[in-house]
């Protein structure tokens, strides 16, 4: 059974790894500017903003949290080395921020009938207080992302690659997670200076 549990929990975290993948791109377009992030935004939509693949990835996405909690009751167990607690850790904030972040985005689409690009991104991120809440939140979205790839790496991998041990290879897809959380916020705050939220994205911030 655990081995079943094992191979759905890979098989979805796969699945949403690609989803992210193209996420964190069409993030960091926005040191671009707003205009060619909705851009690049608006053609990938044409790929995953349809009712079968939204689908594929809210069952993928149920299947990584239930099935990860039902793994964190062994793994907690038998979790020895740093990368093996890195991996628990990660995940849990991973599983509380695709709760949170699906849900204010269907909130979004939903109920505010508003359309989820940047300015639905940037309107917390640049506003203080909820900064205070919205930075730490998404930077350990992104970092917690990589460093799940990065234990998982690191609990696995035997193999000495270009003269780098495994846990070598693992702190640095850690620290190429960490600089492009930079980057992404770059694009996502500095950019935005200059650039006014549209009416419709006001409720957002309390206006």
């Amino acid at each position: 059974m655990t081995m079943k549990i094992r191979r759905l929990h890979f098989l979805s975290g796969l699945t949403i790894t690609l989803f992210i993948a193209l996420h964190l791109f069409n993030h960091l377009c926005s040191v671009f500017g707003a205009e060619k992030h909705i851009a690049i935004m608006t053609g990938l939509r044409g790929v995953y903003r349809n009712f079968i693949v939204e689908g594929i990835l809210m069952v993928a996405v149920l299947v990584q949290i239930l099935s990860g909690f039902s793994l964190l009751a062994v793994r907690r167990k038998t979790s020895v080395t740093g990368w093996e607690k890195l991996r628990i850790w990660t995940g849990l904030y991973l599983a509380l921020f695709l709760v949170v972040h699906l849900g204010a985005v269907f909130a979004g689409r939903l109920l505010l009938h508003l359309d989820t690009n940047f300015y639905f991104a940037v309107a917390g991120l640049n506003t203080f207080p909820m900064n205070i809440f919205f930075v730490p939140y998404y930077a350990l979205a992104i970092i917690s992302f990589f460093g799940h790839i990065a234990a998982l790496h690191g609990s696995r991998m035997k193999l000495v690659v270009f003269g780098l041990h495994p846990a070598e290879q693992s702190a640095i897809i850690l620290a190429i997670g960490i600089c492009l959380t930079v980057v992404v916020f770059y694009g996502l705050t500095n950019q935005f200076r200059g650039v006014e939220i549209p009416a419709a994205y006001q409720i957002l911030i309390g206006k």
